[in-house]
């Protein structure tokens, strides 16, 4: 018995300096190596064992080497040299690592970080495995689970050399600048004919053309005059357009001609026109449209005009007024005359060699020629094949084509083209600078791009860290201030300091304000704005929550926009429009909600989400269990008699914390709470399915046989809107 137990043990031993040696063959790799059957020595009855027998050291490593050096790459060695090795029980820390990395870390499970995590004040119900843990959370967690830890080295990023492109110096050499045609813009209020006078320009041209020249519109033509003269006449939304290019810096506008209607004279959008006309410092030509109406009167609009510093020469000023009618085509060669008279004096010219720069008018998207805009030339040649640079994206130009469609060799200044072969559409506004090669063009949108991610960056880390001092001073002078009272005494202290929160604005203002949506729309062109009114036209849900259109307009976001909206507690929804950085941080430090879209059906759901919110919580009711009354007494409860009710419950339960409901004949004849719920003599808490209980009502009540007992628990659900608007 003894010698079957040695045999054993050392059967056991045998075995046990076999797998040590297993596990060295694994650890160090080796590809190959040779077993064979080795019979125990010391007891040859015994079972044979399989023993490795190593090879040779020298041998080792040229077997290994030889069959395992097409799997060695500079990868491998890189990450060999990078890493220093840890010491053990030390884990390798670093900033913003989320819970699943930091287990991979410590070489533990997701469940052992958030056991860490009970030592500490995070709520557990929102840390998910991708959740980002704080510095001073990961040093806790190593060092509660026995570790050390070591923070990881920063890579030091080299400074980034600035490759953007700028705009060439400017020389007035005599011999290199040529005359150029005006860029003129036609602003003023709405209806008084704008856009009449644009048509009616653009048919006097067409008719001294072929027929069936014009295919497109591409927001700007030229109009030649008889002597031989061009002006360039930008066909754009109005002084919006204007505003959004006078904001961005450019001045691509030579000329403005502000309308005016004789018969309504000065209005809101031409006191506006003047003062953008006035910062950009560009002069006026006044045309007083639709003089042959009978109510027409072209002095008074003069006259109404000086108010306003816009003094014409019969007053002594240097303002050119022309009568005309647009409707009609009357004047309309006077008002160019006078726009080449007022260009001559300004002697307008440009240098046409060198890089090209440009501002881009309008941009747009098109099927089958991809991204488009139309540019005013201002230095420099355009030509086919020049590499072009505006806002973060480039352009290597495959065709240009002018106001008819028609395509050209080359843009001298101040002639509006349309360029092909963007790779994606800049904005209106941005300048286009020409480069020497593609690769320089991508060097300069990577760099912008840089730019505005390290600003953003660097933005949102000023915020993120303002509000963490911000807490975390707060919090600190709170504890301080409550430390030497009890728990109770807090409780009360903190009562009592925020309850003037509940009284901070009157009643009926914040159910005004919950009611009702007070919009702002902005969009690029007018058609985009009437298109989202004809579908907020559609809106036929006022009971649930009203909906007011407080102002629309064309345009990027503006501050009066933000202060409008924080006039009325209104929300901006912008259709292919931008908000600057300034505009988005005021919109910030205000609380006004900016939307932007460029997806018609995607604004449309987000509008349908903030009137969402805007609704009040709806109240279900839970079914919870059914018990039917199957006989009636009364108990005597002092001088009281109280009805009883003896049931069986057959779906669910009866939960006397819940809420219940008497049901008869498919009647609600009670709501409230039960007094009582007892299972023979015994008061309970639950009674099951197919259990009999008798129970008593809040309410002195009489049961009848055959009454339906219904335990039911509220909940509150988020209402949402039954508008539906068609898509």
């Amino acid at each position: 018995m003894s010698r079957g137990l040695l045999l054993s043990f050392e059967n056991l031993l045998q075995l046990r300096g076999a797998c040590l040696q297993l596990r060295a063959l694994s650890s160090r790799k080796v590809c190959g190596a040779q077993w064979k059957p080795v019979q125990l020595s010391a007891h040859p009855v015994g079972s044979l064992l399989l023993q490795p027998q190593l090879w040779p050291k020298h041998r080792l490593t040229s077997a290994a080497s030889s069959q395992c050096r097409h799997l060695a790459t500079k990868e491998e060695t890189k990450k060999k040299k990078k890493k220093a090795p840890l010491t053990r029980g030390e884990v390798e820390i670093r900033q913003k690592m989320t819970v699943e990395e930091l287990a991979q870390a410590m070489g533990k499970d997701i469940d052992h970080i958030y056991e860490a995590l009970l030592y500490t004040d995070i709520n557990l119900d929102s840390v998910e495995p991708d959740s980002i843990l704080n510095e001073d959370h990961i040093k806790m967690i190593v060092q509660k689970s026995g570790m050390k830890y070591k923070s990881a080295k920063l890579k030091e990023e080299k400074e980034r050399q600035n490759t953007d492109a700028v705009k060439r110096q400017v020389l007035n050499y005599p011999a290199v600048l040529t005359p150029r045609p005006p860029v003129v813009t036609i602003l003023g209020h709405v209806d008084h004919g704008k856009t009449t006078l644009l048509d009616s320009l653009r048919k006097t041209q067409v008719a001294s053309m072929e027929a069936g020249g014009i295919t497109q519109h591409i927001g700007a033509f030229i109009v030649h005059m008889p002597s031989g003269e061009k002006i360039t006449f930008l066909d754009t939304p109005g002084h919006a357009a204007f505003s959004a290019m006078r904001a961005r810096g450019t001045n691509v506008t030579d000329i403005v001609i502000l309308v005016v209607a004789a018969e309504d004279g000065v209005m809101q959008q031409t006191i506006e026109s003047i003062q953008h006309a006035k910062n950009a410092g560009v002069p006026l030509i006044l045309a007083i449209n639709k003089c042959d109406k009978p109510e027409a009167d072209p002095e008074r609009v003069k006259k109404e005009l000086l108010a306003h510093d816009v003094v014409c020469e019969e007053f002594g000023g240097d303002v050119q007024a022309v009568n005309i009618s647009a409707l009609k085509g009357e004047n309309l060669m006077v008002l160019a005359e006078a726009t080449v008279a007022l260009a001559e004096m300004l002697e307008l010219k440009a240098d046409a060699t060198g890089l090209v720069e440009g501002t881009i008018i309008e941009s747009r998207k098109d099927k089958g020629k991809g991204p488009l805009t139309t540019a005013i030339i201002q230095r420099g040649t355009l030509r086919k094949g020049c590499v072009l640079v505006a806002g973060k994206t480039w352009a290597k130009v495959r065709f240009l084509f002018d106001e008819n469609g028609k395509a050209v060799d080359s843009a001298s200044p101040g002639i509006p083209v349309e360029i092909m072969g963007w790779k994606e559409s800049p904005s209106a506004g941005d300048e286009i600078l020409e480069v020497e090669s593609e690769q320089r063009a991508q060097e300069v949108v990577a760099w912008r791009t840089y730019v505005e991610q390290q600003e953003r960056m660097k933005k949102d880390l000023e915020v993120i860290e303002a509000k963490q001092k911000e807490h975390r001073l707060e919090y600190e002078k709170q504890q301080q201030k409550l430390a030497h009272l009890t728990w109770r005494q807090r409780k009360a202290a903190v009562y009592k300091a925020n309850k003037h929160l509940m009284f901070s604005r009157p009643k009926e203002r914040a159910e005004m304000d919950e009611n009702t949506l007070s919009l702002i729309v902005k969009g690029d062109v007018d058609g985009s704005v009437e298109a989202i009114l004809n579908i907020l036209d559609s809106y036929d849900c006022e009971d649930e929550c009203k909906l007011e259109i407080i102002y629309f307009g064309m345009g990027d976001i503006t501050e009066n926009d933000i202060s409008l909206a924080e006039a009325f507690n209104g929300v901006i929804f912008g259709f292919s429009v931008k908000a600057n950085e300034s505009i988005k941080k005021l919109a910030d430090k205000k609380g006004i909600k900016i939307k932007l879209h460029n997806i018609i059906y995607k604004l449309i759901e987000d509008l349908k989400d903030e009137l969402n919110s805007r609704l009040p919580p709806t109240v279900v009711e839970s079914t919870i269990g059914e018990a039917s009354v199957l006989d009636t007494f009364s108990v005597t409860a002092g001088k009281n008699r109280i009805p009883v009710a003896g049931c069986r419950v057959h779906k669910g339960l009866l939960d006397r914390k819940m809420k219940f409901k008497l049901i008869r004949n498919r009647n609600v004849i009670w709501k409230g709470c039960l007094s009582s719920l007892k299972h023979h003599k015994d008061d309970v808490q639950v009674i099951k399915t197919g259990m009999d209980c008798g129970l008593s009502l809040d309410k002195n009540l009489e049961f009848s046989i055959g009454d339906e007992i219904i335990c039911y628990e509220e909940k509150e659900v988020q209402q949402t809107t039954s508008w539906d608007p068609g898509f």
